[in-house]
């Protein structure tokens, strides 16, 4: 091989002519301590609140507190892998997550890495975690229902895209089964959902997956697993993350329901980076800014109006009581940001109604709204006759002689709970939930005796699709209840309960 001076040196004058000194500048600063999940750093006098930050291998943190001189700051990762003394740089930016539909299927982290051993999560679109909640002017009303598939919930409580329903009650009264429920729901819909679980056992969060992937219901849903084991840090972030990943679908025009599994841990791991930051302790040792922390999460559940592309995300948080002490700090908090609560009762449940709501303390405050006309007019005197039953069932107790009208009220209240009942994983189309309260609210369950009325209810379903299809038809694309679809209901309970007897 032959060296050429000449071509060597035009190669070396080119170089030289074309160098350019460029200086890039970084804001660094140091660890003087780390611990239990947060760093106190020292410099980096530019730091945002919230600001993405840079530790030594490839590990990050988000500055939580900025004091005169230091930064607290919650460590995304392995603080093992943090000394004192390390080198931390400033990024510029806050923490973003992927978003799109690679992640539907998915079992991620907070972060957004895979959690299922199914390979990486390839996407161009990432978004900050606190996002913008969208102003007054830039919604509109909730008026269009998202199906739950329970009748206890469509009749009496319903829920409408983009409306945040709160679900409340002790542990083990099914309220991770209530949330499922409505994700198995969305299976023939455009919904995408979103489950966030968090500070929940690793086992807990693989049979919430099974189920979904047994109801086939994972293809548009995505499970974000901050687990008991996971740090604070991670814990904390993973509603945001979860949040952002669905307003990904509500800024996009479509629709998507998040389900925060649950907000009292989340609000506990908070409570811990907090005072490991030496934050001051406010009721029962949150912080001041709790309320902040959670309105600022449910405000992002919105419905857009058509200049935005009419997209919506729905907020179901569930909050764990304490033995039924709904007066509890976090759970008055959540109450009063959402628009409605389910309350689920544990004497209601170990008595066998499930799901275990309690009627008179749920509410919905977006009401019929997000109803269709059908079920608006079955539902109207549900409600009613259940109150009317409570109060003479608790009447009663006292061993009062009952006229025949008061008997025959009694009666109804208590098919009417039949009917209410429902078994885990079998959500109901809606239009059977408005033809099997319909002819319970015209008494052709009052003279069943009550172990029979929900084989009564099966078989008369499944009688109604066989033989009259046409007025269940015409329920679903009409939402109303006409006379002549009345008319059919009432024959077909009629023939049907003949035909038993017969």
């Amino acid at each position: 091989m032959e060296l050429r001076p000449e071509e060597v040196t035009s190669i070396i004058r080119k170089e030289i002519g074309e160098y350019e000194e460029k200086l890039r500048m970084e804001s660094v600063g140091t660890v003087l301590q780390v611990g239990d999940g947060v760093a106190r750093v020292y410099g980096l006098d530019q730091c945002m609140y919230s600001e993405l930050l840079e530790f030594p291998h490839g590990i990050h943190g988000i500055a939580l507190s900025l004091e005169e001189d230091t930064i607290g700051v919650i460590i995304l990762g392995d603080t093992a892998h943090v000394r004192e003394g390390d080198t931390v740089k400033s990024t510029g930016s806050v923490i973003s997550v992927p978003a799109g539909e690679p992640l539907l299927g998915r079992i991620i982290s907070p972060l957004g890495e895979p959690l299922d051993g199914k390979g990486p999560i390839v996407t161009d679109t990432f978004l900050p975690i606190e996002g913008h909640a969208p102003n007054v002017v830039e919604r509109q009303p909730v008026k269009e229902p998202l199906q739950t598939g329970l009748k206890a919930i469509d009749s009496m409580i319903p829920i409408g895209r983009g409306q945040r329903e709160l679900i409340i009650g002790d542990r083990q009264t099914g309220k991770t089964a209530l949330a499922v429920d409505t994700i198995i729901n969305q299976r023939d819909t455009d919904v995408n959902c979103i489950y966030v679980a968090i500070g929940q056992k690793q086992s807990t969060v693989l049979r919430v997956m099974e189920t979904l992937e047994r109801f086939n219901a994972m293809a548009y849903t995505t499970v974000i697993a901050a687990n008991a084991s996971d740090p604070a840090p991670m814990q904390y972030i993973a509603p945001y993350a979860g949040c952002a990943m669905g307003e990904y679908f509500r800024d996009s025009g479509r629709h998507a329901l998040i389900i925060y599994d649950d907000l009292w841990k989340h609000a506990v791991a908070y409570r811990q980076v907090s005072l490991l930051l030496r934050r001051p302790p406010g009721r029962e040792a949150f912080p001041g800014d709790i309320f902040n922390l959670h309105s600022r999460l449910l405000e992002r559940a919105a419905k857009l109006n058509e200049e935005g592309g009419g997209g919506s995300l729905t907020a179901l948080p569930i909050v764990e009581t304490q033995a039924g002490d709904y007066s509890a700090y976090i759970p008055t908090n959540v109450i009063s940001i959402t628009d409605g609560q389910i309350y689920l009762e544990a004497d209601l449940f170990y008595a066998g109604v499930r799901p275990a709501i309690n009627a008179g303390l749920s509410v919905s405050r977006v009401g019929g709204n997000a109803q269709i006309k059908a079920m608006k007019a079955v539902a109207g005197s549900l409600r009613l006759d259940l109150a009317q039953y409570r109060e003479l069932a608790a009447f009663t107790k006292f061993g009062a002689e009952l006229d025949r009208v008061t008997q025959a009220q009694l009666n109804r209240g208590e098919r009417l709970v039949e009917v209410l009942k429902q078994n885990q994983y079998e959500p109901m189309s809606v239009e059977d939930q408005i033809a099997i309260i319909f002819i319970a609210n015209e008494g052709f369950l009052d003279d069943l005796p009550l172990n029979q009325v929900k084989s009564f209810e099966a078989g008369f379903l499944s009688s109604l699709r066989e033989n009259y299809a046409f007025a269940r038809e015409k329920l679903r694309s009409q939402k109303e209840l006409t006379p002549d679809i009345a008319d059919a209901l009432k024959k077909a309970a009629q023939a049907f309960k003949e035909g038993e007897e017969g």
